[in-house]
């Protein structure tokens, strides 16, 4: 699976910043702001997945075309043939789970913007890793797997070029971006000769009940908002409130939300969850800010015993 609930969060984050101050009961246009920024995580993992695709059949093509010069020289007749015949760039390439779900959300980008994958197959070129790699003419699985998983690790997720397209194709991918080359990395890496045709067809979600979590978070949130931020703003009284980061105020609101309303995620585990996220996308000071008010906040439940958490070690 691609998404973890850190993402989730950082997602309900968003929707909540884009759709700010909105408090009408009709949020389900919002929700499905939600549920498909959500779900075009997954056509970034494909058009990235098919970029490699379709750089091996770039190299193929160039090799056609250097066989068949009127002046082809011995190399261009007897190419060395290693990169083409990459078990790993053949597996993704015959995979026909992969092909339906690139069919299936129409993942056709490269045909339009060729550029990028001749981009890409120079870099791959111009390499040490493909100098290195070249070397010799046969390879076994492992070294052809490792030869991938290097190119995509160095040369396509760090690509400038290749990440401002992902800009301007969809905002909301620049942030998908880490959580889907950490994911394309993960499959690359343990992929086998014998790996199971889905293997390169990873599932979006978990369960259905991170579905669920992402859906609740996002509805109790904005339902209950009218009582959350009044316990901000006891909690800020000497705060100006103009001058909280609105990205805070949203984190403290989803946080005191998920505290509430979300009895089996231990208390712990939700504050360290937005104060890692409000260190990522807030300002510096943020997550001493947001420490504050929701340690303060977690004392007071705890004394007049509001806390209604369920099982061990919850605290």
């Amino acid at each position: 699976m691609m998404l973890n609930r850190r993402h989730i969060r950082v997602k309900v984050m968003q929707t909540m910043y884009a759709f700010k101050g909105s408090e009408s009961d009709d949020f389900s246009k919002d929700q499905k702001f939600l549920l498909f920024s959500i779900d075009n995580m997954y056509n970034l993992y494909l058009l990235l997945v098919s970029l490699l695709i379709e750089v091996q059949k770039r190299a193929e093509s160039d090799l056609k075309k250097k066989q068949n010069k009127h002046l082809a020289t011995k190399e261009d007749k007897d190419p060395n043939r290693k990169f083409v015949n990459n078990r790993v760039l053949n597996l993704l390439r015959e995979n026909l789970p992969l092909a339906d779900q690139l069919k299936a959300h129409n993942i056709n980008n490269w045909d339009l913007d060729g550029e990028y994958v001749d981009l890409i197959f120079k870099d791959i070129l111009a390499s040490d890793l493909y100098k290195a790699y070249m070397q010799t003419r046969v390879s076994d699985f492992k070294e052809d797997k490792n030869f991938i998983v290097d190119v995509f690790k160095d040369i396509i997720a760090p690509n400038e070029k290749l990440y401002d397209y992902m800009e301007d194709k969809n905002l909301t991918w620049l942030d998908d971006l880490p959580t889907v080359n950490t994911t394309i990395l993960k499959l690359l890496r343990k992929v086998k000769e014998t790996s199971a045709e889905n293997h390169f067809t990873p599932k979006l979600y978990k369960d259905i009940e991170d579905k669920q979590f992402a859906i609740d978070l996002f509805k109790k949130t904005l339902l209950k908002s009218t009582a959350i931020n009044k316990e901000i703003d006891q909690k800020t009284k000497n705060w100006d409130t103009d001058r909280i980061a609105t990205v805070d105020f949203v984190l403290l609101q989803m946080a005191i939300c998920e505290l509430n309303n979300f009895p089996s995620i231990p208390v712990k585990v939700t504050i360290n969850e937005y104060l890692e996220i409000s260190k990522e996308y807030s300002t510096p000071k943020s997550s001493i800010f947001i420490n504050g008010i929701l340690d303060k906040l977690v004392k007071e439940y705890e004394a007049s015993g509001e806390l209604n958490k369920i099982g061990r070690g919850l605290m």
